[in-house]
Protein backbone atom coordinates (compact mmCIF):
# COMPACT_ATOMS: atom_id res chain seq x y z
CA UNK A 1 0.00 0.00 0.00
CA UNK A 2 1.39 3.61 -0.81
CA UNK A 3 2.07 5.71 1.92
CA UNK A 4 0.56 8.97 3.58
CA UNK A 5 4.06 10.53 2.64
CA UNK A 6 4.10 9.21 -0.85
CA UNK A 7 0.80 10.34 -1.77
CA UNK A 8 0.11 13.39 -3.41
CA UNK A 9 -1.73 16.11 -1.13
CA UNK A 10 -5.36 17.07 -2.00
CA UNK A 11 -4.89 20.32 -0.91
CA UNK A 12 -3.08 23.72 -1.86
CA UNK A 13 -1.09 24.44 0.07
CA UNK A 14 1.31 27.80 0.64
CA UNK A 15 5.02 27.72 -0.73
CA UNK A 16 6.88 27.48 2.36
CA UNK A 17 4.30 24.81 3.92
CA UNK A 18 6.16 21.70 3.01
CA UNK A 19 4.21 18.19 2.24
CA UNK A 20 4.97 16.83 5.36
CA UNK A 21 4.02 19.85 7.38
CA UNK A 22 0.70 18.36 8.00
CA UNK A 23 0.43 15.21 9.81
CA UNK A 24 -2.20 12.82 10.54
CA UNK A 25 -2.26 9.89 13.52
CA UNK A 26 -4.64 7.72 14.08
CA UNK A 27 -5.38 6.50 17.83
CA UNK A 28 -7.14 3.66 17.20
CA UNK A 29 -8.04 0.85 14.06
CA UNK A 30 -11.37 3.03 13.36
CA UNK A 31 -8.91 5.36 12.01
CA UNK A 32 -10.54 8.28 14.27
CA UNK A 33 -8.61 11.98 14.47
CA UNK A 34 -7.77 12.37 18.11
CA UNK A 35 -5.80 15.61 17.13
CA UNK A 36 -4.73 18.23 14.44
CA UNK A 37 -1.36 19.57 15.76
CA UNK A 38 -0.36 22.78 15.07
CA UNK A 39 1.95 23.38 11.61
CA UNK A 40 5.10 25.09 12.89
CA UNK A 41 6.18 28.65 12.58
CA UNK A 42 7.82 29.49 9.09
CA UNK A 43 11.47 30.38 9.46
CA UNK A 44 11.47 33.42 6.82
CA UNK A 45 9.06 35.94 7.08
CA UNK A 46 6.46 35.89 4.37
CA UNK A 47 3.43 38.34 3.18
CA UNK A 48 0.40 37.57 1.77
CA UNK A 49 -2.65 39.45 0.13
CA UNK A 50 -4.75 38.88 3.49
CA UNK A 51 -4.53 41.86 5.94
CA UNK A 52 -6.54 41.44 9.19
CA UNK A 53 -6.86 44.77 10.57
CA UNK A 54 -6.70 44.92 14.51
CA UNK A 55 -10.00 44.36 16.55
CA UNK A 56 -9.19 45.85 19.33
CA UNK A 57 -11.21 49.36 18.75
CA UNK A 58 -13.41 47.65 15.80
CA UNK A 59 -16.62 47.51 18.09
CA UNK A 60 -17.97 44.22 16.53
CA UNK A 61 -19.35 43.12 19.82
CA UNK A 62 -22.17 45.68 19.13
CA UNK A 63 -23.07 43.60 15.91
CA UNK A 64 -22.51 40.29 17.63
CA UNK A 65 -19.77 38.92 15.51
CA UNK A 66 -17.71 37.60 18.14
CA UNK A 67 -20.19 36.27 20.38
CA UNK A 68 -18.93 33.34 22.67
CA UNK A 69 -20.97 30.00 22.46
CA UNK A 70 -22.83 29.65 25.40
CA UNK A 71 -21.22 26.73 27.96
CA UNK A 72 -22.11 23.70 27.62
CA UNK A 73 -24.22 23.46 24.38
CA UNK A 74 -23.32 20.88 22.50
CA UNK A 75 -23.54 19.49 19.32
CA UNK A 76 -24.89 23.20 17.80
CA UNK A 77 -22.37 22.98 15.43
CA UNK A 78 -21.48 19.63 14.91
CA UNK A 79 -22.75 19.51 11.29
CA UNK A 80 -20.87 22.80 9.96
CA UNK A 81 -17.46 20.58 11.58
CA UNK A 82 -18.34 17.44 10.15
CA UNK A 83 -18.38 19.24 6.85
CA UNK A 84 -15.49 21.27 7.00
CA UNK A 85 -13.50 17.89 8.11
CA UNK A 86 -14.62 16.36 4.87
CA UNK A 87 -13.27 19.29 2.53
CA UNK A 88 -10.20 19.56 4.18
CA UNK A 89 -8.98 16.21 4.83
CA UNK A 90 -11.22 14.58 2.40
CA UNK A 91 -13.22 12.11 4.53
CA UNK A 92 -15.57 12.37 7.45
CA UNK A 93 -14.98 11.45 10.84
CA UNK A 94 -16.34 10.89 14.08
CA UNK A 95 -18.13 13.83 15.73
CA UNK A 96 -15.79 16.11 17.52
CA UNK A 97 -16.40 19.07 20.06
CA UNK A 98 -17.10 23.04 18.15
CA UNK A 99 -14.25 24.40 20.36
CA UNK A 100 -11.88 22.13 18.77
CA UNK A 101 -11.89 23.67 15.15
CA UNK A 102 -11.44 27.31 16.98
CA UNK A 103 -14.32 29.97 17.62
CA UNK A 104 -13.22 32.53 14.60
CA UNK A 105 -14.39 29.51 12.18
CA UNK A 106 -17.72 29.21 13.97
CA UNK A 107 -20.70 30.34 12.66
CA UNK A 108 -23.40 32.89 14.45
CA UNK A 109 -27.24 33.47 14.56
CA UNK A 110 -26.26 36.74 15.65
CA UNK A 111 -24.43 37.83 12.28
CA UNK A 112 -25.23 41.63 12.28
CA UNK A 113 -27.27 41.69 14.99
CA UNK A 114 -27.21 45.39 16.52
CA UNK A 115 -26.63 45.96 19.88
CA UNK A 116 -26.94 48.64 22.27
CA UNK A 117 -23.25 49.96 23.17
CA UNK A 118 -24.13 51.55 26.59
CA UNK A 119 -20.56 51.51 27.59
CA UNK A 120 -19.17 53.88 24.39
CA UNK A 121 -18.67 57.37 25.70
CA UNK A 122 -21.12 59.96 23.43
CA UNK A 123 -20.06 62.49 21.32
CA UNK A 124 -20.34 66.11 23.18
CA UNK A 125 -22.25 67.40 20.21
CA UNK A 126 -24.62 64.92 20.27
CA UNK A 127 -28.46 65.48 21.01
CA UNK A 128 -31.44 63.83 21.68
CA UNK A 129 -33.99 63.16 18.96
CA UNK A 130 -36.94 62.42 21.29
CA UNK A 131 -38.37 64.52 24.29
CA UNK A 132 -38.95 61.39 26.02
CA UNK A 133 -36.28 59.14 27.37
CA UNK A 134 -36.15 55.76 25.01
CA UNK A 135 -39.09 57.70 23.41
CA UNK A 136 -39.47 56.70 19.25
CA UNK A 137 -39.51 59.84 16.81
CA UNK A 138 -40.97 58.70 13.12
CA UNK A 139 -39.63 59.79 10.07
CA UNK A 140 -42.06 62.52 9.88
CA UNK A 141 -41.25 64.59 12.84
CA UNK A 142 -39.02 68.07 12.58
CA UNK A 143 -36.75 69.74 14.39
CA UNK A 144 -38.46 72.43 16.88
CA UNK A 145 -38.78 75.54 15.60
CA UNK A 146 -36.56 78.27 16.85
CA UNK A 147 -38.44 81.00 18.84
CA UNK A 148 -39.02 84.18 17.19
CA UNK A 149 -36.34 86.85 18.37
CA UNK A 150 -37.62 89.93 19.59
CA UNK A 151 -35.65 92.98 19.89
CA UNK A 152 -35.67 94.06 23.71
CA UNK A 153 -35.30 97.92 23.56
CA UNK A 154 -38.03 100.18 21.44
CA UNK A 155 -36.04 101.23 17.92
CA UNK A 156 -37.61 104.98 18.19
CA UNK A 157 -38.80 107.35 21.26
CA UNK A 158 -40.89 110.32 21.01
CA UNK A 159 -41.20 112.52 23.82
CA UNK A 160 -45.04 113.41 24.66
CA UNK A 161 -45.14 115.90 27.33
CA UNK A 162 -48.15 116.00 29.25
CA UNK A 163 -49.34 112.86 28.36
CA UNK A 164 -51.81 112.29 31.18
CA UNK A 165 -50.94 109.11 33.76
CA UNK A 166 -54.58 108.11 34.18
CA UNK A 167 -55.75 104.60 34.02
CA UNK A 168 -59.05 105.35 32.75
CA UNK A 169 -58.10 107.34 29.82
CA UNK A 170 -57.34 106.73 26.07
CA UNK A 171 -55.11 108.81 24.37
CA UNK A 172 -53.10 106.95 22.15
CA UNK A 173 -54.32 105.72 18.19
CA UNK A 174 -53.07 104.86 14.79
CA UNK A 175 -54.97 104.79 11.44
CA UNK A 176 -54.49 103.25 8.56
CA UNK A 177 -53.17 106.01 7.03
CA UNK A 178 -49.97 105.71 9.29
CA UNK A 179 -50.53 108.84 11.16
CA UNK A 180 -50.95 108.63 14.90
CA UNK A 181 -52.59 110.46 16.99
CA UNK A 182 -51.86 111.42 20.20
CA UNK A 183 -53.79 113.81 23.04
CA UNK A 184 -51.57 115.86 25.37
CA UNK A 185 -53.31 117.77 27.50
CA UNK A 186 -55.64 119.97 25.81
CA UNK A 187 -54.31 119.51 22.22
CA UNK A 188 -54.05 117.06 19.74
CA UNK A 189 -50.89 115.99 17.66
CA UNK A 190 -50.65 114.01 14.34
CA UNK A 191 -47.30 112.46 13.85
CA UNK A 192 -47.02 111.02 10.18
CA UNK A 193 -45.15 107.31 10.81
CA UNK A 194 -43.73 107.59 7.11
CA UNK A 195 -41.98 111.04 6.84
CA UNK A 196 -41.76 112.01 11.00
CA UNK A 197 -43.86 115.53 10.55
CA UNK A 198 -45.86 116.72 13.20
CA UNK A 199 -48.92 118.49 12.95
CA UNK A 200 -51.23 120.45 15.57
CA UNK A 201 -54.61 119.43 14.87
CA UNK A 202 -56.56 120.87 17.49
CA UNK A 203 -56.90 122.98 20.60
CA UNK A 204 -60.01 122.68 22.89
CA UNK A 205 -59.46 125.66 25.47
CA UNK A 206 -58.36 125.82 29.15
CA UNK A 207 -61.15 124.67 30.29
CA UNK A 208 -61.27 121.47 28.45
CA UNK A 209 -58.90 118.81 28.00
CA UNK A 210 -58.20 115.08 25.26
CA UNK A 211 -59.59 112.24 27.44
CA UNK A 212 -60.48 110.02 23.81
CA UNK A 213 -58.78 109.46 20.39
CA UNK A 214 -60.48 107.08 17.83
CA UNK A 215 -59.54 106.96 14.39
CA UNK A 216 -62.51 105.72 11.98
CA UNK A 217 -61.58 102.39 10.31
CA UNK A 218 -60.69 104.16 6.81
CA UNK A 219 -58.20 106.54 8.85
CA UNK A 220 -59.72 109.63 7.38
CA UNK A 221 -61.49 111.06 10.48
CA UNK A 222 -60.77 111.25 14.17
CA UNK A 223 -63.26 111.11 16.82
CA UNK A 224 -62.09 112.73 20.18
CA UNK A 225 -63.58 112.80 23.75
CA UNK A 226 -63.33 115.78 25.77
CA UNK A 227 -63.37 116.45 29.85
CA UNK A 228 -66.65 118.30 29.20
CA UNK A 229 -68.46 115.08 27.55
CA UNK A 230 -68.78 115.88 24.33
CA UNK A 231 -67.45 113.84 21.36
CA UNK A 232 -65.40 115.59 18.22
CA UNK A 233 -65.60 114.69 14.66
CA UNK A 234 -62.39 116.26 13.11
CA UNK A 235 -61.13 115.44 9.57
CA UNK A 236 -57.59 114.75 9.92
CA UNK A 237 -56.63 115.79 6.06
CA UNK A 238 -57.94 119.39 6.54
CA UNK A 239 -57.63 119.89 9.78
CA UNK A 240 -60.95 120.96 10.51
CA UNK A 241 -63.88 120.11 13.15
CA UNK A 242 -67.04 118.55 10.84
CA UNK A 243 -69.61 117.44 13.85
CA UNK A 244 -70.03 118.23 17.74
CA UNK A 245 -72.27 115.29 19.44
CA UNK A 246 -73.13 115.70 22.88
CA UNK A 247 -75.31 113.44 25.30
CA UNK A 248 -72.55 112.45 27.71
CA UNK A 249 -72.67 114.65 31.51
CA UNK A 250 -69.10 113.96 32.08
CA UNK A 251 -65.99 113.23 30.57
CA UNK A 252 -66.12 110.73 27.86
CA UNK A 253 -62.97 108.15 27.84
CA UNK A 254 -63.14 105.86 25.81
CA UNK A 255 -64.47 105.49 21.89
CA UNK A 256 -64.96 103.19 19.68
CA UNK A 257 -66.12 102.98 15.94
CA UNK A 258 -68.01 100.26 13.72
CA UNK A 259 -68.48 100.64 10.20
CA UNK A 260 -70.66 103.28 10.99
CA UNK A 261 -71.69 103.88 14.08
CA UNK A 262 -69.60 105.31 16.59
CA UNK A 263 -69.72 104.30 20.25
CA UNK A 264 -68.74 106.14 23.07
CA UNK A 265 -68.50 105.31 26.94
CA UNK A 266 -68.48 107.78 29.48
CA UNK A 267 -67.65 108.34 33.58
CA UNK A 268 -71.92 108.89 33.79
CA UNK A 269 -72.30 105.46 33.58
CA UNK A 270 -73.85 105.27 30.03
CA UNK A 271 -72.69 104.11 26.01
CA UNK A 272 -74.12 106.41 23.17
CA UNK A 273 -73.78 105.34 19.91
CA UNK A 274 -73.70 107.93 17.18
CA UNK A 275 -74.47 107.37 13.78
CA UNK A 276 -72.97 110.84 11.23
CA UNK A 277 -75.46 110.11 8.76
CA UNK A 278 -78.31 111.56 10.99
CA UNK A 279 -78.61 115.01 12.43
CA UNK A 280 -79.22 113.74 16.18
CA UNK A 281 -76.49 113.84 18.59
CA UNK A 282 -77.00 110.03 19.26
CA UNK A 283 -79.57 106.90 18.34
CA UNK A 284 -79.02 104.89 21.23
CA UNK A 285 -78.12 104.90 24.41
CA UNK A 286 -76.98 101.47 26.27
CA UNK A 287 -77.08 101.17 30.33
CA UNK A 288 -75.97 98.90 32.33
CA UNK A 289 -72.63 99.63 33.75
CA UNK A 290 -72.71 100.75 37.65
CA UNK A 291 -69.56 102.77 37.55
CA UNK A 292 -67.56 104.77 34.85
CA UNK A 293 -67.35 102.90 31.34
CA UNK A 294 -63.43 102.62 30.58
CA UNK A 295 -63.21 99.86 28.10
CA UNK A 296 -64.91 99.89 24.66
CA UNK A 297 -64.45 97.66 21.34
CA UNK A 298 -67.06 96.60 18.51
CA UNK A 299 -66.17 92.91 16.94
CA UNK A 300 -64.65 92.71 13.35
CA UNK A 301 -68.24 91.68 12.02
CA UNK A 302 -69.87 94.72 13.63
CA UNK A 303 -72.37 92.05 15.23
CA UNK A 304 -71.48 92.45 19.08
CA UNK A 305 -69.90 95.46 21.40
CA UNK A 306 -67.62 94.45 24.07
CA UNK A 307 -67.77 97.22 27.57
CA UNK A 308 -66.04 97.46 30.79
CA UNK A 309 -66.42 99.29 33.44
CA UNK A 310 -64.90 100.41 36.96
CA UNK A 311 -67.66 98.38 38.44
CA UNK A 312 -65.32 95.28 37.49
CA UNK A 313 -67.90 93.89 34.68
CA UNK A 314 -67.55 93.27 31.25
CA UNK A 315 -70.54 93.13 29.17
CA UNK A 316 -71.22 92.12 25.60
CA UNK A 317 -74.01 93.74 23.90
CA UNK A 318 -75.74 92.83 20.73
CA UNK A 319 -76.21 95.58 17.85
CA UNK A 320 -80.00 95.46 17.89
CA UNK A 321 -80.45 95.31 21.67
CA UNK A 322 -80.66 97.43 24.43
CA UNK A 323 -79.82 95.26 27.11
CA UNK A 324 -76.23 93.16 27.58
CA UNK A 325 -76.24 89.65 26.28
CA UNK A 326 -74.26 88.34 28.59
CA UNK A 327 -72.90 90.18 32.17
CA UNK A 328 -69.56 88.89 32.79
CA UNK A 329 -68.23 89.30 36.12
CA UNK A 330 -65.29 87.26 37.02
CA UNK A 331 -62.90 90.02 37.24
CA UNK A 332 -62.38 92.03 40.66
CA UNK A 333 -60.97 95.53 39.45
CA UNK A 334 -61.77 97.56 36.41
CA UNK A 335 -61.48 96.07 32.81
CA UNK A 336 -60.42 98.37 30.85
CA UNK A 337 -57.91 96.10 28.71
CA UNK A 338 -60.32 94.28 26.02
CA UNK A 339 -59.71 93.09 22.86
CA UNK A 340 -61.34 90.64 20.14
CA UNK A 341 -59.51 88.20 18.41
CA UNK A 342 -59.10 88.75 14.14
CA UNK A 343 -58.55 85.36 13.90
CA UNK A 344 -61.25 83.60 15.76
CA UNK A 345 -65.12 84.66 15.31
CA UNK A 346 -66.81 85.04 18.66
CA UNK A 347 -63.16 85.15 20.82
CA UNK A 348 -62.83 87.90 23.49
CA UNK A 349 -60.04 88.85 25.43
CA UNK A 350 -60.48 91.12 28.57
CA UNK A 351 -57.81 92.25 31.71
CA UNK A 352 -58.03 93.31 35.11
CA UNK A 353 -56.97 96.00 37.07
CA UNK A 354 -55.08 95.98 39.72
CA UNK A 355 -56.99 93.94 42.53
CA UNK A 356 -57.20 91.44 39.57
CA UNK A 357 -53.94 90.99 36.98
CA UNK A 358 -55.95 88.79 34.94
CA UNK A 359 -56.11 88.21 31.32
CA UNK A 360 -59.85 86.00 30.50
CA UNK A 361 -60.86 84.82 27.50
CA UNK A 362 -64.49 84.54 26.38
CA UNK A 363 -66.61 82.13 23.80
CA UNK A 364 -69.56 85.27 23.40
CA UNK A 365 -71.48 82.83 21.36
CA UNK A 366 -72.70 81.00 24.93
CA UNK A 367 -70.90 83.20 27.40
CA UNK A 368 -68.51 80.55 28.70
CA UNK A 369 -64.94 81.49 30.16
CA UNK A 370 -62.29 79.59 28.02
CA UNK A 371 -59.26 80.65 30.10
CA UNK A 372 -57.60 83.16 32.48
CA UNK A 373 -54.13 83.99 33.21
CA UNK A 374 -52.84 85.89 36.10
CA UNK A 375 -50.28 88.04 34.61
CA UNK A 376 -48.83 89.73 38.31
CA UNK A 377 -49.53 92.64 37.26
CA UNK A 378 -52.09 95.34 36.36
CA UNK A 379 -53.74 95.32 32.52
CA UNK A 380 -53.62 98.02 31.02
CA UNK A 381 -54.05 97.31 27.20
CA UNK A 382 -54.71 93.99 25.01
CA UNK A 383 -54.62 93.72 21.39
CA UNK A 384 -54.24 91.08 19.08
CA UNK A 385 -51.37 90.45 16.10
CA UNK A 386 -53.15 90.45 12.89
CA UNK A 387 -50.87 88.27 11.18
CA UNK A 388 -49.51 85.85 13.96
CA UNK A 389 -52.48 84.49 16.81
CA UNK A 390 -50.52 86.23 20.05
CA UNK A 391 -51.62 88.69 21.70
CA UNK A 392 -49.88 92.00 23.19
CA UNK A 393 -50.78 93.40 27.01
CA UNK A 394 -49.15 96.32 28.85
CA UNK A 395 -49.41 96.85 32.18
CA UNK A 396 -49.22 99.19 35.20
CA UNK A 397 -48.27 98.69 38.78
CA UNK A 398 -46.40 97.04 39.75
CA UNK A 399 -43.88 96.17 36.99
CA UNK A 400 -45.08 98.30 33.81
CA UNK A 401 -43.97 95.88 31.27
CA UNK A 402 -44.77 95.09 27.80
CA UNK A 403 -45.80 91.29 27.49
CA UNK A 404 -46.16 88.78 23.77
CA UNK A 405 -48.35 85.75 24.32
CA UNK A 406 -48.86 82.76 21.94
CA UNK A 407 -52.65 82.17 22.35
CA UNK A 408 -53.65 79.38 23.15
CA UNK A 409 -51.05 78.05 25.01
CA UNK A 410 -50.65 81.35 26.52
CA UNK A 411 -46.69 80.96 26.52
CA UNK A 412 -44.62 84.13 27.06
CA UNK A 413 -42.88 84.83 23.81
CA UNK A 414 -41.06 88.36 25.16
CA UNK A 415 -40.71 90.79 28.17
CA UNK A 416 -40.30 94.55 26.85
CA UNK A 417 -39.43 96.57 29.70
CA UNK A 418 -37.89 100.36 29.57
CA UNK A 419 -41.10 102.70 30.55
CA UNK A 420 -40.45 103.92 34.21
CA UNK A 421 -44.16 104.19 34.77
CA UNK A 422 -47.80 102.47 33.87
CA UNK A 423 -48.14 102.04 30.07
CA UNK A 424 -51.37 103.04 29.77
CA UNK A 425 -51.42 103.44 26.08
CA UNK A 426 -51.05 101.18 23.25
CA UNK A 427 -51.99 101.56 19.54
CA UNK A 428 -50.22 99.49 16.60
CA UNK A 429 -49.19 100.18 13.24
CA UNK A 430 -51.61 99.06 10.14
CA UNK A 431 -48.68 96.96 8.69
CA UNK A 432 -49.55 94.86 12.29
CA UNK A 433 -45.51 94.79 12.70
CA UNK A 434 -44.63 97.63 14.99
CA UNK A 435 -46.86 98.61 18.19
CA UNK A 436 -46.65 102.26 20.16
CA UNK A 437 -46.71 102.35 23.65
CA UNK A 438 -47.68 105.48 25.84
CA UNK A 439 -46.88 106.12 29.61
CA UNK A 440 -47.27 108.89 32.83
CA UNK A 441 -43.67 108.87 32.21
CA UNK A 442 -43.80 110.97 28.98
CA UNK A 443 -43.24 109.06 26.23
CA UNK A 444 -44.15 106.98 23.57
CA UNK A 445 -41.73 104.15 22.56
CA UNK A 446 -41.62 101.93 19.80
CA UNK A 447 -41.65 98.14 19.05
CA UNK A 448 -41.24 95.57 16.62
CA UNK A 449 -42.74 92.62 17.97
CA UNK A 450 -45.15 90.89 15.20
CA UNK A 451 -44.03 89.09 12.24
CA UNK A 452 -44.89 90.57 8.86
CA UNK A 453 -47.71 89.20 7.00
CA UNK A 454 -47.33 86.10 4.65
CA UNK A 455 -49.12 87.31 1.80
CA UNK A 456 -49.71 91.32 0.86
CA UNK A 457 -52.52 92.53 2.09
CA UNK A 458 -55.04 94.27 -0.10
CA UNK A 459 -54.67 98.27 -0.92
CA UNK A 460 -57.50 100.16 -0.16
CA UNK A 461 -58.07 103.72 -1.37
CA UNK A 462 -59.61 105.83 1.02
CA UNK A 463 -59.30 108.84 -1.66
CA UNK A 464 -56.88 110.81 0.05
CA UNK A 465 -53.66 108.51 0.78
CA UNK A 466 -52.37 105.07 0.12
CA UNK A 467 -53.00 102.28 2.89
CA UNK A 468 -50.41 100.77 1.64
CA UNK A 469 -47.87 99.55 4.52
CA UNK A 470 -44.67 101.52 5.68
CA UNK A 471 -42.20 100.51 7.60
CA UNK A 472 -41.38 103.25 10.55
CA UNK A 473 -37.98 103.79 10.98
Amino acid sequence: MESVEARKPSLNLPTWMSQTSLHLETSSPTGSFSSIPKTSSPSKTTYSDRFIPCRTSSRLQNFALIEKSPQGKEGGNEAYARLLRSELLGEDSLPRSPASLGSPMSPNKNLFRFKTDNAAPTSPFAQSVSGVEGGIVGEASTPPKAPRKIPKTPHKVLDAPALQDDFYLNLVDWSCQNVLAVGLGTCVYLWTASNSKVTKLCELGPSDSVCALQWTREGTYLSIGTNLGEVQIWDGTRCKRVRTLRGHQTRTGVLAWSSCILSSGSRDRNILNHDLRVSNDFVGKLVGHKSEVCGLKWSHDDRELASGGNDNQLLVWNQHSQQPIFRLMEHTAAVKAIAWSPHQQGLLASGGGTADRCIRFWNTANGNQLNSVDTGSQVCNLAWGRNVNELVSTHGYSQNQIMVWKYPSMAKVATLTGHSLRVLYLAMSPDGQTIVTGAGDETLRFWNVFPSARTPAPVRDSGLWSLGRTHIR
